[in-house]
Order: C-alpha cells, then sequence, then structure tokens
C-alpha cells in the first residue's frame, strides 16, 4: 500500500510539472513594425482567463507553454500559434493534456495565422487600414517616451461600414482577457452603437492607424419617443491604459448623446469600480460649469434645478447627478470648519442611509412576527451601532474618492 502512495505521490509531483498558469501562458501583442515580434516589452497579459480555461486559471498537460495571440495594431488580424516544451502523453501518461487550441478558437474568429511570415505580409498591407465610421473628436496627448505630442482620434461606427463586423469580432476578443463578466454582444441588433478610439503613427512615411480601444452603447427605447443610451462594454488595450484615453471617449460619447434631442440620459450597465472613478471625473468636469452648481446654490442643498438642468444640458441621470453635486459641495466646503463639515457629512450620510432605513423597516416587519418585543429592541440596539460604524466608513471611503475625482480635475 505504501510503494502504491509513493508511486501515487511521485506521478502527482510530475503531473503537478505539467500545469501552467493561463495568465502567464497567454501572451498578446500589438504589432506595428516586424522587430515587435522579438521585442518582449511590446508583450502583454490577459488579467483573466477564467472564462476560457476555468476559474483556476490553468491548463494542463504541457510544460512551457506558450499561447501566442498576436494582433496587427489597426485591423486586428490576427496570428495564433501554441509553442511547449513537452506535453503529456496518453500512452505513456495516461492522461491526456488540455486541448488548449480548440477552446481559443471558440473565443476568436476564423481566419487567424498560423505562421510567422505569412503575419509579416499581412503587416505590409497594414498601410490600407483605416478607421471605420464618422470622425467625432481628435485630441493629442505629450508621449515622454517619443519625446512628442501623438495625435487620437475617436469614431462612431456601426454594422454598415465596410469590414467593421469581422474587425469587430476580432477587437471583443480582448473582452474575455481584461473584463471580469465579459460576454459578445448580438451585433445583428441595430440598437448598438460602437465607438473607437485610434492612434495615428508614422512607418515609413506614410500616416498609419492603431487600435487603443472601444465602447459599446445600447440605446434603449423609451415610451413614446425618446431613447436611454447605456453603457454596456467599455476597453483601453493595457498598452495604452493610465494616459486618459478613457476620460476622452466617455466626454466624446456624452457630447455626442447630449446632441441628440432625442435622448434623456445615458446610464451604465454594472458599472466596475474604475469606471465609476472615470465617470466621476468625466461628469463633473462637465457640470461645473453649470449655474445650479455655483458654490452658492451648493451649500443650500441638492435640488431638483440640479437634476433638471443636468438632465436637459447634459443627458446626466438624476443618481449621477446627485454624486457630481457631493463631489462639487466637498470641493466648495472648508472640511477644518467645523460647521461646515458637519453640515456636509449629513448630508451624504442621508442618502447613504436610504438603503439601511429600507432594510431596517423590513426586518421590523419580519420580527413583529417572530420574535418578542424586548429582544427587538436589544437587537435594534445592535444594528445601529453596527449601522452607525458602517456608514462612517462607507462615508469616508466615498470623500477620498471624491478627493481622487477632485485632484484629478485640478490637473486638468
Amino acid at each position: 500500500e505504501n510503494l502504491f502512495l509513493s508511486g501515487l505521490t511521485a506521478m502527482e509531483k510530475k503531473l503537478a510539472e505539467y500545469k501552467c498558469n493561463t495568465n502567464e501562458a497567454i501572451q498578446l501583442k500589438l504589432v506595428r513594425f516586424p522587430e515587435d515580434l522579438e521585442d518582449e516589452n511590446t508583450t502583454f497579459n490577459p488579467e483573466y482567463s477564467h472564462q476560457v480555461f476555468g476559474d483556476d486559471e490553468v491548463a494542463f498537460g504541457y510544460k512551457g507553454l506558450k499561447i501566442l495571440l498576436y494582433y496587427i495594431a489597426g485591423n486586428l488580424s490576427t496570428l495564433f500559434r501554441i509553442e511547449y516544451t513537452s506535453k503529456v502523453n496518453e500512452k505513456f501518461d495516461c492522461v491526456e493534456a488540455d486541448d488548449v487550441e480548440s477552446k481559443i478558437r471558440e473565443i476568436i474568429p476564423p481566419g487567424f495565422c498560423t505562421n510567422t511570415d505569412d503575419f509579416v505580409s499581412l503587416l505590409e498591407k497594414e498601410v490600407n487600414f483605416k478607421p471605420f465610421g464618422m470622425l467625432l473628436h481628435t485630441y493629442s496627448i505629450h508621449n515622454e517616451e517619443a519625446g512628442e505630442d501623438i495625435t487620437y482620434q475617436i469614431y462612431k461606427a456601426d454594422m454598415t461600414c465596410p469590414g467593421f463586423r469581422e474587425y469587430h469580432e476580432r477587437l471583443q476578443t480582448f473582452l474575455m482577457w481584461f473584463i471580469e463578466t465579459a460576454s459578445f454582444i448580438d451585433v445583428d441588433d441595430e440598437r448598438w452603437n460602437y465607438f473607437l478610439v485610434f492612434e495615428k503613427y508614422n512607418k515609413d512615411g506614410a500616416t498609419l492607424f492603431a487600435t487603443v480601444g472601444y465602447m459599446t452603447v445600447y440605446n434603449y427605447y423609451v415610451y413614446p419617443d425618446k431613447t436611454r443610451p447605456r453603457v454596456s462594454q467599455m476597453l483601453i488595450l493595457p498598452p495604452f491604459q493610465g494616459e486618459g484615453h478613457g476620460a476622452q471617449l466617455l466626454e466624446t460619447v456624452h457630447r455626442y448623446y447630449m446632441s441628440s434631442p432625442t435622448v434623456l440620459d445615458i446610464t451604465a450597465e454594472d458599472p466596475s469600480e474604475n469606471y465609476v472613478k472615470l465617470r466621476d471625473f468625466v461628469l463633473v468636469k462637465l457640470c461645473q460649469d453649470l449655474l445650479c452648481f455655483s458654490p452658492v446654490k451648493l451649500m443650500q442643498g441638492f435640488s431638483q434645478e440640479m437634476v433638471a438642468e443636468a438632465q436637459q444640458k447634459l443627458k446626466i441621470n438624476k443618481q449621477h447627478t446627485r454624486r457630481v453635486y457631493e463631489i462639487l459641495r466637498l470641493r466648495a466646503t472648508n472640511m477644518g470648519d467645523a460647521e461646515q463639515s458637519r453640515s456636509y457629512r449629513l448630508d451624504v450620510k442621508r442618502r447613504l442611509i436610504g438603503p439601511y432605513k429600507k432594510k431596517q423597516r423590513e426586518l421590523a416587519k419580519m420580527r413583529r412576527c417572530l420574535r418578542p418585543e424586548e429582544m427587538t429592541n436589544q437587537l435594534n440596539q445592535i444594528d445601529l451601532n453596527l449601522q452607525r460604524e458602517q456608514l462612517e466608513e462607507s462615508f469616508q471611503q466615498l470623500v477620498s474618492d471624491y478627493r481622487r475625482v477632485l485632484e484629478r480635475l485640478a490637473q486638468a
């Protein structure tokens, strides 16, 4: 028996060597020049691979596994290859290696290259690639490394643009690696709008375009003749993150819808923490000059006037307007002044306590049926103390988030 067990652990040890972390194994690249293929600095890895490889984010059966997914920077033509130093063998090891290839094939559209030469010859045709759709906005950002200003453009595209459908299929594969709960959208639904960010760059005297990121927005119908656009997905590709493109994109999309009389306001589906921070910054930037947000009016509290003006002029909904008000009021408040800071704290906490109060009422109802009177009071007391702590914690967290938004605004 011991022999059997030691044999088992040896086998386990051996098999453990054949496990690879898929976030490390998957190597992504956006290629502009042939030399990028060999340059490790142009490689980046996924943040997530659980949607393709399961919650463990592990591929079994290989040593030194590399899953290469290289994209040409503009039109995203794809090279897909799998490399490894060794692989388990069913005959000898009695186990089968994971079918990595078919898992990747499920999310990348057909028509990819499998060898580098084909990929490099496609790279030469990249000079013909032009952005899809209608140009909405051009901006430039100073790049320290290059020592120059780089120009970016934002376009609005739709499925009638020639070649866009196929391009979008390649683009959306990045969602799987960088958005935790990503899903592909139904592109045959005409109510989707697509907004794309491109960088202009030079190669041998020609101007080329590289994909930076994108956003999809769904236009919900609101009776009788309005729409309510809802931001669904937004991704700035990792090599471009932290440069301010997200803010440019969101502001451009807001301005696009602002000019439309049929749009009520803009919402977002299940927004991530990062998206909320980004939206706070963009909306505060748009709102800070509205008359209803003058320091005097901010000190008088949140008003219907703010809701109406933000919605009519900037297509911002009530919930988001309330956050904008809290951020701008923080800026106008001297938090060193006991009276001003107390007034601010109460104002924000009154909003935060709403959900608690509702829960309280529901609990009280339940308890009346279940428990004797004196217990209820004790429980309520415990609840209230806990609630005060949680409320204070939420408030402090919010203020620190708001301060970050104001810092970024001061630098903008």
